[in-house]
């Protein structure tokens, strides 16, 4: 039976996210990250690579790490990022990355919560374009950096403001700077 082997993800700083016709937050993702496990090699090259969802940990937006517009948030508004599904393949000859993201967005200010949006996507270092966001990634490099993209349809969250306020359903980019180092 082929072996696995264990690779660190680390969040990095240079992260954005968009949704809907808002421009795109710039987000601090340092801090975050957790561990995978790196499967044997396919056929194709591509090896599977999974990680745990309780073992990720990614900072919220809040004031200390996003801006919009070039400000922080404001104090007391925060959106957790809950991850359910973090797994796909990765090329180790040409480093290219592709991760199905799956997570709950749960948006708070002062002692309210709304109900979460739903965040399933296809996250990697190629091209992405939806009907209103495109970006480009960029696959891992000799350092285990890479830039992950991905275009997600959030669906109305039920709570009748937020939904408003966001122009649900609309579409989100996500693009996640990262490294991936052996564990």
């Amino acid at each position: 039976m082929a072996s696995t082997s264990a690779l660190q993800l680390t969040t990095l700083e240079g992260c954005g996210l968009a949704i809907g016709r808002y421009p795109r937050f710039r987000y601090d993702g340092r801090g975050g990250g957790g561990l995978g496990q790196l499967g044997p090699a396919g056929p194709d090259g591509w090896q599977p690579l999974v990680f745990e969802p309780a073992g990720l940990q990614i900072p919220p937006l809040c004031s200390r790490t996003t801006r919009f517009l070039g400000l922080p948030l404001p104090p007391g508004l925060a959106i957790a990022i809950h991850p359910e599904q973090l797994a796909g393949r990765l090329d180790p000859t040409s480093g290219a990355l592709s991760l199905r993201f799956r997570a709950r967005f749960r948006f708070s200010i002062g002692g309210y919560t709304a109900p979460d949006l739903l965040i399933d996507c296809e996250l990697k270092s190629g091209s992405v374009e939806g009907a209103r966001h495109r970006a480009s990634g960029s696959p891992m490099n000799a350092s285990g950096e890479a830039c992950l993209v991905g275009v997600a349809v959030v669906q109305p969250s039920g709570e009748p403001w937020l939904d408003r306020f966001l122009g649900l359903p609309d579409e989100a980019l996500a693009l996640l700077r990262c490294r991936l180092t052996p564990a």
